[in-house]
C-alpha cells in the first residue's frame, strides 16, 4: 500500500488510486453505505408519487401538463455528463490532471444546463397554475423532482470545490478518493433520474 506522502509520477500511480490507501478504502466502502440509505430515500419518494399521482380533482393531466420536448433535452444533458465524468476517472486513473479537471468542468457545465432547464421547467408549470400546493399530485412531484434537483446542485458544487481547491496541488493519493466519490455520486444521481424519468414522464404520457 502506498504511502500519502510518497511523490507520485506516472510510472508510479496505482491503478485504482481511490483505494490506494487504507483512507481511500475506507471512505469507498462508507460512501457506499450513504448511496445506500439514499436509495431507499428515493424509493420512499417515488413510491409516493406513484400513490398521489392521480389525485387532482381540477387542472391539467400529466399528459397535458409536462413538456417532454424540454425534458428529454434535459435528460440528454444528464446523462451525457455521466459520460464526462467517467472519462475524468479514466483520465484520473492515467495520472493526466489537466485532462481530468477539464472532463469534470465540462461535467459541472451539463449539470447546470439540466439545472436551468428544470427550473424553466417549473416555472413554466406554475405559470399554467400546477403550484406546489395545487393538489397532492403536485406537491408529491415538486418534492420529488425537486429534491433531486437539490442532489444536482450539492454534486456541482461538491466538483467545483474540488476542482478549485486542488487546483495548484494537483493529483495525490490524499484527494483521488475525493474525485472519484464525487463522480460515483454523480452516476448515482443520473441513475435516479432514469427512473424519475421513466416513472414520471414516460407513464405519465399515458395519464
Amino acid at each position: 500500500m502506498i504511502s500519502n506522502t510518497t511523490k507520485l509520477t506516472r510510472e508510479n500511480f496505482p491503478i485504482n488510486p481511490e483505494r490506494a490507501t487504507l483512507e481511500g478504502q475506507n471512505k469507498y466502502l462508507g460512501f457506499w453505505f450513504f448511496l445506500c440509505g439514499e436509495t431507499v430515500l428515493f424509493a420512499c419518494l417515488i413510491g409516493t408519487y406513484l400513490a398521489l399521482k392521480n389525485s387532482y380533482s381540477t387542472g391539467l393531466s400529466s399528459n397535458e401538463l409536462f413538456e417532454y420536448p424540454l425534458i428529454l433535452i434535459a435528460t440528454i444533458f444528464l446523462l451525457t455528463s455521466s459520460l464526462t465524468s467517467a472519462l475524468a476517472v479514466y483520465e484520473m486513473k492515467r495520472f493526466k490532471f489537466v485532462n481530468m479537471q477539464l472532463w469534470f468542468f465540462i461535467t459541472v457545465l451539463l449539470g447546470c444546463s439540466f439545472l436551468a432547464l428544470e427550473v424553466y421547467e417549473f416555472i413554466h408549470y406554475v405559470d399554467k397554475g400546477f403550484k406546489f400546493t395545487t393538489s397532492p399530485f403536485s406537491s408529491s412531484f415538486y418534492t420529488l423532482v425537486g429534491f433531486h434537483g437539490a442532489h444536482v446542485s450539492f454534486g456541482i458544487l461538491w466538483f467545483l470545490t474540488l476542482m478549485l481547491r486542488n487546483a495548484k496541488s494537483g493529483l495525490s493519493l490524499v484527494n483521488a478518493p475525493k474525485y472519484y466519490l464525487a463522480s460515483l455520486y454523480w452516476h448515482f444521481v443520473d441513475v435516479v433520474w432514469v427512473f424519475i424519468f421513466t416513472v414520471v414522464y414516460l407513464l405519465g404520457m399515458v395519464g
